[in-house]
This record gives C-alpha cells, sequence and structure tokens, in this order.
C-alpha cells in the first residue's frame, strides 16, 4: 500500500488512465512501423472487450473477427472453461518450474495430446509455434546425422534463425543470411523431392499441409508419397500444424484428411493456448527423442525457460477438453464447407472474384484480373504500383462499412485468408458473406470510395 492506502499496482487503473495513448506508446517504444501501417489502411480503431468471435468499441458496436489473431484464437476469446482453468492453476499456488521435479499437468497435457495422433509418442513443450519449429529441426538433424532440412516454396514455418532457414518467402528472410544449410522445393513436385533425397545429406522435410501463405494444399496423395520417399532415403517427414492443426481444417490435424499418413514429427501451437498463454508442442517418436536424450549427461540438450509451465499446461488441457465436449471439430469442418460452398458461388458472377478454396475453417478468397476494360484499367493501375494492393481495399471495406476483421494471406498475394474462431455458425457465415457481396458488388459498379481508397494505396506504395 502506498502512504495514501492505495494499492501500488491497479491494472484498471493503470488502463483507465493511460489506455488512450496506445497508438502513441507503441510507436514510441515497440515497432513504430505497426500505428504507421494501421492508421494508413484506416485498422487503427480501438477495441474495448472481446467474446466469443467478436469485439466491441467504445460505443458499443461489434466486430465480426475472421481472424482469430492470425489463428491463435480457436475457441474464440474468453472461453470461460479456459479462463476457469487458468484461475483454478493460479489459486492451487504449485510449485511451478522447479526444473528438478516431474509435474503432473505436462505428462496429462502431452497424454491428451498424443491420444489424437497414436502413432506419436512423445513431446516436447516450448513457448510457441516457432519453437516447436526449431525443435523439430533440431531433433530432426540429430536424429538422422545429416544437416539439411527440405521445405516447399512458399512455406512459412517462423521467423527465428532455424525456421526462417525453412521460410519460402524472401521478404522474411532477406539481410538475415547466412542461415540454415536448407533446401526449397516445390510444393507437390515428388520428382525434385527425390532427387534432393539422392544427395543422402537430407534429414527431412517440414511441410504445412495447407500452406498458410496463399492457403493452398498440398495435392491429394502428395504427404503419403513423400513420407514413402523420405524414409525411403531415411529421412523424416515433419508436418508444421501450428495454424492447421487443433481442429482448424475439419480434422484435429491437418495430415489426418489423407490416410496412411504418419509425420515422424509434429509441430503445435497457437490454438492450443487458449488464447491466453503462450505454448508450443513437439510431437515425435520415441526412437527421436530417444536419440536426442540419449543419456543423463544430455537431460537439458534441448529445454525452454517457460516450457511446460502450469498455466500454459493448464489452458491446453482446458482447450482439448472444450474441443470435445462441444464437438469443435465437427463445427469447423460443417460451417467451413457452408462458408466456403456460398463463397465458391460467387465466383461465376464477380470478375475480380477468381477462386475460394480451402479446409474447414481455412479459406482463401483469390482475385484476378477482370475480363471488362473498365475494370482491367482500373486493375493494371494497381498492379502496376504494387501486387496485393485489390485484395487490401476488399479488406479495408470489410471493416470499416460492415465491421468484419479480416486479412490479406501474406505480402503482395490478391488472397484474402480467413481463419475465424473455429465455434461461429450460420449467423456468422451469414454476415461475412452478405458483406462480402456488397463489396463486391461496390467495386464491381465502380464505387468511388472504394477505387479512391485504392488510389491512395498506390501513392503509398510509389512513396515507398
Amino acid at each position: 500500500m502506498t502512504a495514501d492506502g492505495t494499492e501500488r499496482f491497479d491494472l484498471s487503473r493503470l488502463l483507465a488512465e493511460r489506455g488512450g495513448e496506445r497508438y502513441e506508446l507503441h510507436a514510441r517504444y515497440l515497432n513504430h512501423q505497426l500505428p504507421r501501417m494501421l492508421r494508413t489502411i484506416g485498422f487503427d480503431k480501438v477495441y474495448e472487450r472481446a467474446e466469443g468471435a467478436y469485439f466491441w468499441d467504445a460505443e458499443g458496436h461489434d466486430y465480426l473477427d475472421m481472424l482469430s489473431g492470425f489463428g491463435v484464437m480457436g475457441l474464440g476469446r474468453h472461453h470461460p472453461v479456459v479462463r476457469k482453468a487458468l484461475h483454478d492453476v493460479l489459486d492451487a499456488s504449485l510449485a511451478d518450474l522447479t526444473r528438478f521435479d516431474c509435474p503432473p499437468l505436462p505428462g496429462l497435457l502431452a497424454e491428451r495430446l498424443l491420444s489424437y495422433t497414436p502413432h506419436l509418442d512423445r513431446v516436447f513443450f516450448g513457448n510457441s509455434g516457432t519453437e516447436a519449429v526449431e525443435t523439430a529441426l533440431k531433433f530432426a538433424r540429430y536424429a538422422t546425422g545429416r544437416p539439411r532440412v527440405l521445405y516447399c516454396a512458399h512455406a512459412f514455418h517462423g521467423l527465428t534463425i532455424g525456421s526462417l532457414s525453412v521460410n519460402g518467402e524472401d521478404g522474411f528472410r532477406d539481410g538475415f543470411a547466412p542461415l540454415l544449410p536448407d533446401t526449397p522445393v516445390p510444393l507437390g513436385d515428388l520428382d525434385a523431392l527425390e532427387r534432393e533425397l539422392r544427395r543422402g545429406d537430407v534429414a527431412g522435410l517440414i511441410v504445412e499441409p495447407v500452406q498458410g501463405k496463399g492457403v493452398h494444399l498440398t495435392p491429394p496423395g502428395y504427404l503419403r508419397a513423400a513420407q514413402e520417399l523420405l524414409h525411403r532415403h531415411k529421412a523424416l517427414l515433419i508436418a508444421d500444424e501450428v495454424q492447421t492443426g487443433v481442429g482448424r481444417t475439419g480434422a484435429f490435424f491437418a495430415h489426418q484428411h489423407e490416410s496412411g499418413v504418419e509425420p515422424d514429427l509434429v509441430c503445435v501451437a497457437k490454438a492450443l493456448s487458449g488464447g491466453y498463454v503462450p505454448v508450443g508442442a513437439t510431437l515425435g517418436k520415441d526412437w527421436i527423442f530417444k536419440k536426442v536424450y540419449s543419456s543423463m549427461d544430455r537431460v537439458l540438450v534441448h529445454s525452454a525457460s517457460f516450457g511446460s509451465n502450469a498455466q500454459a499446461m493448464a489452458a491446453g488441457l482446458a482447450v482439448l477438453a472444450v474441443m470435445e465436449d462441444e464437438r469443435i471439430v465437427a463445427n469447423a469442418r460443417a460451417t467451413g464447407e457452408l462458408l466456403r460452398s456460398r463463397l465458391a458461388a460467387l465466383v461465376g458472377k464477380y470478375e475480380l472474384l477468381h477462386d475460394v478454396r480451402g479446409r474447414g475453417l481455412m479459406i482463401g478468397i483469390e482475385f484476378g484480373r477482370p475480363k471488362s476494360l473498365g475494370l482491367r484499367g482500373r486493375w493494371t493501375m494497381l498492379q502496376a504500383a504494387r501486387r496485393g494492393l485489390f485484395a487490401q481495399m476488399v479488406v479495408v471495406p470489410l471493416l470499416q462499412k460492415h465491421r468484419i476483421l479480416t486479412q490479406v494471406s501474406g505480402d503482395q498475394l490478391e488472397v484474402i485468408k480467413l481463419i475465424p474462431p473455429l465455434i461461429i455458425g450460420e449467423p456468422e457465415v451469414d454476415r461475412f458473406v452478405e458483406a462480402f457481396t456488397a463489396v463486391m458488388d461496390e467495386a464491381h459498379n465502380g464505387g468511388s470510395l472504394m477505387w479512391d481508397f485504392g488510389r491512395n494505396l498506390v501513392k503509398q506504395a510509389m512513396t515507398r
């Protein structure tokens, strides 16, 4: 207590006094380009609270979240079961992270996670998706005794140096060389994969069953054929399920859509957290873990300071309980099919809309060059300045006019990726499709406000 009898730290008072400075604080002390970018595209909103698949601003207006924190909020925001689990674990005052005991929660969460993929045996818990990938890279290289890990072109596996080495986008890699000795292969190209494997120095292939950038599915049969090739050459299949796992695609893991696929290592994160406590998990086969941790001398050869902390483990256990109790995977499958089919039905109606693809509640909406002369001229103007501007033009009115949060699928891509909370249903599908249809109508009818914004984006691109 202070001299006047008030608490030394009062979070509610701090937010009330200084919450209005959020953009200024970020610009001064954090990534100064983020508030600049948000203001440029009109995304500098102030959200006061959130629940489920919605945000609310100070005026009480609701916003539909079709982004779910890039997939973190699989159960939406502030799910009551996950909240209660965190209150319970804090109230329990556990002796956490002593480093020299074996607490029960990590073992219980590992047991539950492995029940969804019975061919795997052990789990390493870290703190994020990129850390899960780093673990898989280290384990694959050590277990095989080989240095190279293959990855697919346009992949995204994280931004730390190891995961960046298997990141397929130059925009993320530029300026950070030298990276690890890893090699890209085209997604779905088995001949290219086999050529690299013949060199005899490949530890494994890391692949997203559905690529987050652009929302590209692996071709039918590719994962199983790649697995057979890898194993023939004594290399490992690593499935990056950081975004696609925990129900996102309408199966618990996306690789399970293809029969006979049993990755040697699987990376999990994002939705496992419940949106509260960062957690990453690397699931693997028993022989791999036993090779890495081959003796008591190597017991800490790979570890994480906050890995397996009680709060993260409690959140993960609560998430898995909700997934089963509320049949979240089945909902993602059914609602995703409804949303995708209704959007796909619009492809023939709008010449700027070229494709709708995805699995479950991971959907890509791709735009492309129109045929009519007037629209083609505007499209060409945007493309000459910078690819991806039209998709951004769609994202902005979805937020500004219809209060729906979405975002483009990657830099210089004319693709919007929908990864909403897995709890959405038909009302949210209706709201999104109606709003998207209105935006498409405006774009095709030459709506001045939308194309004026496009010209502003062109000016910004030319300035950069």
